[in-house]
């Protein structure tokens, strides 16, 4: 039983509307889902994904009126979105400098080249080269990105944690994951990030963790991460890591249906919340694949509340 790199990363947005314009016009990116958050159906959850939505590709959003996030460890703290080649990299780099966004200049970061920059509600991200590791994605047609520089994929995430050992009891012996490197930040003297590797080589299988005992706690709100989620292909899988962390006695959600895929929620030892998301059914279980991302889709438990959830929901497009 293993898990299979990156499933989706959801972060926050106080302008659902602006957010779908970043990611859908200037990154790129197919809005594959347009449904609400199933605990708050007051907030949108946008996913943002390759042309088929497939599992590893999901960037979603929660619409929350909150202040700007408060930067900080025992938080997400950098969200890669692989690209391949040195050539798209550069490509990206130009068009973000067109847009004034704030973006770095390419360097080479554990081994791989990458640019770091900004989204306009200062969501951390980077692109990074993946070496065409990883499943090719879906490419979208009407993407405004030309198909050979169309985001892949997500990999790797990076977290901050004050101190590692407990997180890493968690990663290692509990998730499976397996320690392969460590890397210095810029800046730094020392190799403070430790890098965790999944099932399979590349970034789209790898959590980055550095720590970082000298910044604050996190504050979450707009422009930061609220989860991150990981693979699991199969139901029997799933349920065997249900299992797995009841017998560990790791606390958690139990099972969740989300309807689209099915989730287990827990809290590594610093508090980062972690999900454990099966691939499908997908989110083709309710819409042609031809108009994914629309109109609002809302999962059968949901679909009676319709009308009162679409008068709280301010139009997006």
């Amino acid at each position: 039983m293993h898990l299979e790199g990156i499933h989706h990363l959801t972060a926050i947005t106080a302008d659902a509307g602006a957010n779908h314009r970043f990611y859908t016009e200037l990154l790129g990116m197919r809005l594959v889902k347009r449904t609400v958050n199933q605990d708050d159906v007051r907030a949108y959850h946008l996913f943002y994904a390759d042309g088929g939505g497939s599992p590893g590709t999901d960037l979603t959003f929660f619409e929350w009126n909150l202040p700007r996030e408060r930067r900080g460890t025992r938080s997400i703290v950098g969200t890669g979105l692989r690209v391949t080649g040195e050539e798209t990299l550069e490509w990206w780099a130009r068009r973000l400098h067109e847009e004034d966004l704030v973006a770095e200049d390419i360097v080479l970061r554990d081994g791989r080249p990458t640019l770091e920059f900004e989204d306009p509600e200062g969501q951390r991200l980077f692109l990074v080269d993946d070496g065409g590791a990883g499943d090719d994605p879906v490419l979208w047609e009407e993407s405004p990105v030309p198909p050979d520089h169309q985001i892949r994929g997500l990999g790797p995430i990076v977290l901050s944690v004050p101190e590692v050992s407990d997180t890493e009891l968690v990663l290692t012996e509990v998730m499976g994951m397996k320690p392969v490197r460590r890397y210095a930040l810029s800046g730094d003297a020392e190799p403070r990030v430790r890098v965790y590797s999944m099932k399979g080589e590349g970034p789209h299988v790898e959590l980055h963790v550095a720590v970082q005992p000298e910044l604050p706690t996190v504050r979450q709100g707009a422009g930061g991460v609220h989860h991150v989620a990981f693979r699991t292909p199969t139901e029997e899988e799933y349920e065997g890591w249900a299992e797995r962390l009841n017998a560990l006695r790791v606390p958690n959600s139990g099972e969740v249906d989300r309807f689209y895929f099915r989730s287990l929620y827990f809290r590594e030892p610093s508090g980062i919340l972690f999900e454990i998301a099966t691939d499908g059914p997908g989110f083709a279980v309710d819409e042609d694949p031809e108009t994914l991302g629309e109109a609002l889709a809302l999962p059968p438990f949901l679909e009676g509340r319709r009308e009162a959830i679409e008068a709280n929901l301010q139009p997006i497009d």
